[in-house]
């Protein structure tokens, strides 16, 4: 039996709330004339409905790189899925923004504004209204965030570690001295450099699809990418091996999405707060406060990494020269809970800033690059 729905304005919901419905398929069956006398048999009809938005309910902003729009791509599915009124036709849009770091790729970040550049221009963007909400990879987004806007949501964190790509090589240890590596980390380079100084280090920017094809193209030897983004857009294949976290500490919240909205906007709020990953935005806060106690920036080699073990909370951060010869760790357990995690992270912070001697970060500064 076929069932054909019919909307009322004044019982539906969804007709008050700009939401307006058209019939994107009609299908009648009509029986073949029947050899018998009586009234005419009833055609059967089908009548789909589709609900569309008049207009956006959430404006999703995001830059235009294949891995930031599979991450937008991400958020919008998560939010149809979470709520029946965003899976409407037109409910969800994204809106790609270009950032300054995306404009400029032939220079360090650290060289042309440093941390920020992937977040200004959508910060900017989010004030003022073009859109809802940002999303972010969380490792670009400043320690700070600009008045007026807050950061209530974290999805689930992706693989933290840093993938080794070489087309000639399988492994870190098999390469010779002077070999080329493409990063524009100073956090991979020191770490590098440290294991292995006869190591050659370039700046190597670009996405991640301009950088693998540069590797085939024999620009240099090998590069490390996170293994989040990768396995993001399906290209694990290229990964020759994933390094682990005691080879190759990660940046601070990698592998993590962050959404923004204004502050005050109770409904994206309420939209973003079903999405927040809770042991993701504790372990990724944790990091950002012990960024935030070394004044760390782009032109500095820090790495944190915050995990839930059980009931407590283990962190492990580090701070080195741009060489490698000098690198001051230190690890932190704490209580598993939000507030404990940030005192952790910024306990562990403050205690670098000490051991380390005030030449160490001017010698950073003199330097360009990023993380």
């Amino acid at each position: 039996m076929s069932t054909t729905t019919v909307f009322n304005r004044s019982t539906s919901p969804l007709l008050t709330r700009g939401i307006r419905y058209r019939a994107s398929s009609f299908l009648a069956v009509l029986p073949k004339p029947a050899k018998r006398t009586g009234p005419p048999v009833s055609s059967r009809v089908s009548l789909r409905i589709v609900a569309e938005a008049d207009q956006p309910v959430v404006k999703i902003g995001t830059r235009g790189s294949p891995l930031a729009l599979a991450q937008a791509y991400l958020t919008r599915d998560l939010l149809k899925k979470n709520f029946s009124e965003l899976a409407i036709d037109g409910a969800l849009e994204i809106c790609i923004i270009k950032t300054t770091g995306d404009k400029v790729l032939d220079q360090p970040l650290a060289d042309i504004g440093g941390k920020g550049l992937f977040t200004r221009e959508l910060d900017v963007a989010l004030l003022d209204g073009r859109i809802d909400i940002a999303v972010h990879s969380m490792k670009d987004v400043p320690t700070y965030l600009p008045d007026g806007t807050i950061l209530p949501c974290m999805l689930p964190r992706e693989d933290v570690r840093d993938a080794f790509i070489s087309i000639k090589y399988d492994d870190l240890s098999e390469m010779p001295e002077g070999s080329v590596v493409g990063t524009a980390s100073l956090r991979r380079q020191s770490q590098l450099l440290a294991r292995y100084p006869g190591l050659k280090c370039v700046n190597f920017r670009g996405n991640v699809q301009s950088r693998i094809r540069k590797l085939q193209e024999d620009v240099v030897d090998c590069t490390l990418l996170a293994i989040a983004g990768l396995n993001r857009m399906d290209m694990t294949q290229h990964a020759t091996k994933i390094l682990d976290t005691d080879v190759m500490l990660p940046a601070v919240a990698q592998g993590a999405i962050g959404i923004t909205c204004r502050s005050g906007d109770v409904k994206q709020i309420a939209f973003l707060d079903k999405l927040n990953h809770e042991e993701t935005r504790i372990a990724v806060e944790s990091e950002r406060s012990f960024l935030a106690a070394l004044d760390g920036s782009c032109r500095t080699p820090i790495a944190g990494y915050a995990r839930k073990d059980g009931d407590k909370l283990k962190f492990d951060g580090l701070i080195a020269s741009l060489d490698g010869s000098e690198i001051l760790e230190t690890s932190r357990e704490a209580h598993w809970s939000y507030t404990d995690a940030v005192s952790a992270g910024k306990d562990a912070g403050e205690e670098l800033k000490k051991q380390a001697p005030a030449e160490f970060f001017a010698n950073l500064i003199e330097h360009g690059g990023n993380w």
